[in-house]
């Protein structure tokens, strides 16, 4: 008899309600949305995606910078110790001997200070910048989309999994509380000898099932947690509470499944439609390397000679031109035509990527409907499930206290019970998943329609 009030002892300390996150007054509650605009601020992913937006932008500039006017300056200093100044630099320069102006003679020294400039007419290299910069522009963009419908999909489904287990866990302790009371009737029944022990350690041993599988409920929570945290963009030691409103997420767990696939909405195919833009662009640019590059060109310098260092700047002698420059490779060993032929292979190539991806997003969107249909039907048969097994659970459980059915009987029930709930929220958290990838199937998925 002892060892039977020691084992109810143990049984009901146990099994006191517990609280799986004792929350400080500083947490904070957060709901799915506002789960999901932090992970658009925070989660690496996303933020490396911007990064290379930006990074993209400064390419982009720096392509442009060939379209703006050149200037560029040099200064130059020469001391002939053999020799004398080229004719060339010394033309102009005289001296004048008895009434006669003759060349100076002695030119050893001699410096320069220029300034010249340049403005590209045309050239192959800077029209490709200024054909590509709106569609590198857009292909950046459209990766920063594609982190971000990632990134929203992913913490939406580990947030409904958390919550799914949070479910699981109330429903548990909902059925320890019953339990409890079972094994309170049961062994109130066999001490007034109406029962015998078989029920009361029947009870106990269903109340032991159930304390077993709260905590492996409360340590996966946890996991979970972790997970949620990680790819929000959360710090690790960040207490997180979530919000559930049974109400909301029921009235949103419809869609539309009339809605038809339009492969236009999918960012996979934006992007690799961009993609062929820019292969055509390529193409063309291998084209126009069979142009001349043409410039203009314009230089002003100041010449100074001198027999010696110490006069060298006294004097100086201006010099200035402006003109064209026409530059035309002829023979390059076919590079060109080589390359060429690699960027028209790299188009057809993105041609067959396009194709093969409608046939991706084809499938990817036929899974998701039919998980989504099959989703909402189990959900909805679950759902009267749990009403049925709450009725007959609260008629055998009267019928047990009168001596009309067996203890046998209110476990079945119990367990039916707690079957039949952890069923209906796992089929409501299975059918709002399949509602995300079915979004994600048709492109509707994005970071406005959060």
């Amino acid at each position: 008899m002892k060892k039977i009030h020691l084992l109810l002892l143990i049984n009901l300390t146990l099994c006191l309600p517990k609280v799986v996150f004792a929350q400080a007054s500083t947490d904070t509650i957060v709901t799915l949305k506002q789960c999901i605009e932090f992970a658009l601020r925070n989660q690496p992913a996303v933020r490396q995606a911007a990064i290379d937006e930006q990074i993209n932008e400064k390419d982009v500039k720096i392509g442009l910078s060939g379209w703006l006017p050149q200037l560029s300056s040099s200064g130059e200093y020469e001391h002939y110790f053999k020799g004398s100044v080229p004719v060339a630099f010394s033309t102009g320069v005289t001296s004048t001997t008895n009434g006669q102006t003759v060349a100076a003679p002695n030119l050893d020294e001699y410096s320069s200070l220029g300034l010249q400039a340049s403005q590209v007419i045309y050239n192959s290299d800077v029209l490709l910048a200024a054909k590509t910069a709106n569609y590198s522009r857009l292909y950046y963009k459209q990766n920063t989309l594609s982190s971000q419908i990632n990134v929203l999909s992913d913490v939406s489904k580990a947030f409904f999994d958390v919550l799914l287990s949070q479910k699981q866990l109330d429903i548990l302790n909902e059925d320890i509380v019953r339990l409890q009371r079972s094994l309170k009737d049961s062994y109130s029944k066999y001490q007034a000898g109406t029962a015998d022990k078989t029920d009361y350690k029947q009870a106990t041993i269903a109340l032991n099932n159930s304390i077993a599988s709260r905590k492996q409920t409360s340590e996966s929570i946890k996991a979970k947690l972790a997970y949620l945290k990680q790819i929000m963009g959360v710090k690790a030691g960040t207490t997180l509470t979530l919000a559930y409103d049974s109400a909301h997420y029921e009235s949103e767990a419809y869609i539309d499944t009339n809605q038809q696939l339009d492969y236009n909405k999918r960012i996979e195919y934006q992007q690799l439609q961009t993609t062929k833009t820019l292969q055509n662009i390529n193409v063309s640019y291998y084209k126009w390397q069979f142009l001349p590059s043409v410039s203009a060109i314009g230089a002003y310098s100041l010449n100074y000679l001198s027999s010696k260092f110490s006069s060298l700047y006294n004097n100086d002698y201006p010099s200035g031109y402006y003109g064209l420059t026409l530059s035309f490779p002829i023979f390059q060993g076919t590079k060109r035509l080589q390359n060429l032929s690699k960027a028209r292979l790299q188009s057809s190539r993105a041609d067959i990527d396009i194709e093969n991806s409608q046939n991706t997003i084809n499938t990817e969107y036929v899974q998701a409907l039919a998980s989504y249909k099959s989703n909402y039907t189990n959900w909805e048969i679950l759902k009267q499930n749990v009403d049925l097994a709450k009725d007959v659970y609260k008629v055998v459980s009267l019928q047990y206290r009168e001596g009309i059915k067996t203890y046998l009987d209110v476990i079945v029930a119990q367990s039916d019970l707690r079957t039949a709930e952890l069923n209906y929220y796992n089929a409501l958290f299975q059918l709002l998943s399949s509602k995300i990838d079915l979004e994600k199937a048709l492109g509707t998925l994005t970071p406005q329609s959060n």
